[in-house]
């Protein structure tokens, strides 16, 4: 017999079941990110954002549609991180306006609500990019415009031919942007929000599932453990899986089984019966741990956890506490001032950096842990000012403090677009108190468009991007126009970035080592771009920031 109509108790439950399968794979929407860079965390952001509404549905029991609405909207709106994950919370804030005041939820209002989610979605974005997660959400919508005009009532048929056509948008996703087909990969945004889907498709069948059960909000655990430092973390990937073989495995075959594994990671437990093998690896390529256990047999209950990620995560948040309760954050309320500042950056030397340039509240966060919309919101709450500037100092950030922006009652914040800490530090340099603060804003903007950021990292795996042929451990130097210069060699990478990000016209060098890089070994970079460049003036300072070995500014 058709369904044609759901409550609020199958939404709730399909909402938390689409956020434990985002959950679940989020390490491989990770993976999917077009640049090889150790910040790749689009299946991160978008896991924190559902989970942060997931977790408010959870607290709620037995909602009315109304409340279960409102507290999707909420959690995501302020748990939202990355531009993916801001993304994500529109798509869910628009869906949610479609539905708050039905009790029963058909095909027709299914297709209004998801008509909502895309056109609040697109609003959301400055520049809406296709081949990305909007994209995929508007190709779902039009799928639901469609079977809602013919008449369709059956829920299930509904929601499959929805989420087929979105698999097959999202396989279209690298025909619409080059950069996808060369890395050959699909959207990692788009990716994730079909994970959602799939999974609130799964609980609507009524499908069991063995994730983890997610927390209300008030029974969440704080995080007291201690975590293994990621210096110390030498195979990233914790990998879990259990093998079905078609045939008994004879002590032999085992043995080779647990000699391999051993030989590619770590931390290794095989236990083995009749029936099935069990596995337990670090290593960091779970992909090779796997295909050897598929010539044994199937695999069941895989689970692949990135340690360093996870470590980074933790880190952040221990930092963020560390800085609200140090020295030089105020322990008594401020003076009200007129205008007050908001920076993010993650670092010890960069948040002194910025404190003493007259920031008053420092987030920590940055390339891979963005905050989220809440973070925000605290901080700007913190900013004992009417007027607050905030400084996201990563492209990946700034929607997330528009979306605060636009959350926030009380005070009027301004948010200065930076994309770099250089351009952060320059707005900030910047700002004349005697200015109004639209002056200001214009002037930070006129100037942050004359800075020049170069960054150097690592790649974390191979591939191919503009023709440059990248391994896994080369070092990568990234300008404002991308990726300008690729090495085994730290030096020439940092050397051949600076040849590519200055011109005649450059006089100043300013260079941020970070946490990885020694004040020695940056002493010695600092004479080596001397020696080569002799024209330009070469300042460098302690940044601490993880990840990227040197941030460098041209002016």
């Amino acid at each position: 017999m058709a369904c044609t109509t759901i409550d609020a108790g199958m939404v709730a439950r399909m909402f938390l079941a689409g956020a434990r399968n985002l959950e679940a794979k989020k390490d491989w929407i990770n993976e999917l990110n077009v640049f090889p860079v150790p910040d790749g965390d689009t299946g991160t952001n978008m896991t924190m954002t559902v989970l942060s509404a997931a977790r408010e549905v959870a607290a709620l029991g037995q909602p009315d549609m109304k409340e279960l609405a409102r507290a999707i909207a909420s959690g995501s709106l302020r748990g939202a991180r990355g531009n993916s994950g801001v993304i994500l919370s529109q798509l869910f804030r628009g869906f949610t306006k479609g539905v708050e005041n039905h009790t029963k939820l058909t095909v027709p209002v299914f297709a209004d609500a998801f008509a909502k989610a895309v056109e609040t979605a697109y609003k959301a974005v400055m520049k809406p990019k296709e081949g990305t997660i909007l994209t995929v959400a508007r190709g779902g919508a039009e799928k639901a415009a469609e079977l809602s005009e013919e008449g369709e009532t059956d829920l299930e048929v509904f929601f499959r031919e929805i989420l087929e056509h979105m698999e097959y948008v999202l396989s279209q996703t690298p025909e619409i942007l080059p950069v996808l087909a060369q890395a050959g990969v699909v959207d990692s945004g788009g990716q994730g929000l079909v994970e959602v889907l799939r999974g609130a498709f799964d609980a609507f069948l009524g499908k069991e599932t063995a994730y983890e059960p997610i927390l209300p909000v008030k029974t969440v655990l704080s995080e007291t453990s201690s975590v293994q430092e990621a210096a110390d973390i030498r195979y990233g990937y914790c990998t879990e899986f259990i093998v079905m073989p078609e045939q008994p495995v004879s002590k032999e075959k085992e043995d080779a089984l647990k000699a391999y594994l051993e030989s590619i990671g770590d931390s290794l437990v095989v236990v083995a019966d009749e029936e099935v093998i069990k596995v337990h690896v670090h290593t960091n390529d779970p992909g090779l741990a796997i295909q050897k256990a598929l010539s044994y047999g199937a695999l069941s209950n895989m689970k692949i956890d990135n340690m360093r990620l996870e470590h980074q995560e933790k880190l952040f948040r221990t930092e963020e506490k560390k800085a609200a309760q140090s020295s030089d954050a105020p322990s008594v309320e401020m003076p009200k001032k007129e205008i007050g500042f908001i920076a993010v950056c993650a670092g010890k030397g960069l948040s002194r950096i910025f404190r003493e340039l007259g920031v008053d509240e420092i987030i920590q966060g940055g390339q891979t842990m963005n905050p989220s919309t809440e973070d925000m919101l605290d901080a700007i709450k913190r900013v004992n000012a009417d007027t607050v500037f905030i400084l996201p100092n990563n492209k990946n950030i700034i929607l997330a403090a528009n979306q605060a922006k636009e959350m926030e009652k009380d005070k009027t914040v301004i948010v200065i677009p930076t994309q770099t800490i250089p351009q952060g530090i320059t707005a900030t340099i910047t700002y004349v108190p005697d200015l109004s603060a639209a002056e200001n804003e214009s002037a930070m903007l006129e100037e942050i468009s004359h800075v020049k950021t170069g960054q150097i990292t690592y790649a974390v795996r191979d591939t191919s991007v503009n023709g440059r042929e990248i391994r896994q451990g080369d070092y990568m130097g990234i300008d404002d126009t991308g990726i300008v210069a690729v090495s085994s060699h730290l030096d020439r990478a940092v050397l051949e970035t600076i040849g590519a990000m200055t011109d005649a016209d450059t006089e100043l060098l300013s260079i941020y080592y970070g946490s990885e890089t020694t004040h020695e070994n940056a002493q010695a970079m600092k004479e080596k771009i001397e020696d080569k460049y002799p024209n330009l003036d070469v300042e460098l300072q302690h940044g601490g920031q993880p990840v990227y070995y040197y941030l460098i500014s041209a002016e």
